[in-house]
């Protein structure tokens, strides 16, 4: 099989998430999140992902990884979601960024749901004005110092749809 690929480069993300009931998750992310797959042989399904980002912060505790599920309208995914039976675990936040909630997945594991407010390099969350990204030959701006550290220079973002 020919691949188009650049060597040196990442070409995609592959995440893993581990259950103790492994196929009532792979259920969740199949039927709940209708997203595709293919069987990697055995029953071992991959899902399809959207597009992602990956975003870098500064911690004064131990590292850690934590995976969001990024979406356009926040206040509709949690009602589409619940009325497929998902717990909502948390009330939707306005944390600067974007708007946060987290959702329960079968087995009991937990991830982020929300709906960005910063500008992103994937075209499908880009802002109207179009986007801020920087090629890796540019020199890059400085991080915030710390999580949820205003930004300067970006515009504040708009309140959240009280629906």
């Amino acid at each position: 099989m020919a691949r188009n690929h650049q060597p040196g480069r990442i070409a995609g993300v592959h995440a893993l998430v581990f259950a103790e009931d492994a196929e009532a998750v792979r259920a969740f992310f199949r039927d709940v999140c209708d997203l595709g797959s293919v069987d990697a042989g055995q029953g071992w399904l991959i899902f399809a992902l959207p597009p992602a980002e990956l975003a870098v912060h500064p911690t004064e505790g131990a590292p850690r990884h934590e995976l969001y599920l990024m979406c356009h309208d926040i206040y509709g995914t949690v009602e589409v979601l619940t009325g497929k039976g998902v717990e909502v675990v948390a009330p939707i936040s306005d944390e600067g960024w974007g708007l946060l909630t987290r959702v329960r997945v079968p087995g009991g594991a937990e991830f982020g749901l929300y709906e960005p407010r910063h500008d992103s390099p994937l075209p499908t969350f880009r802002n109207e004005e179009g986007p801020a990204v920087r090629r890796a030959t540019a020199a890059p701006a400085a991080p915030p110092t710390a999580p949820g550290a205003p930004r300067v220079g970006v515009p504040s973002p708009p309140l959240p749809d009280p629906r």
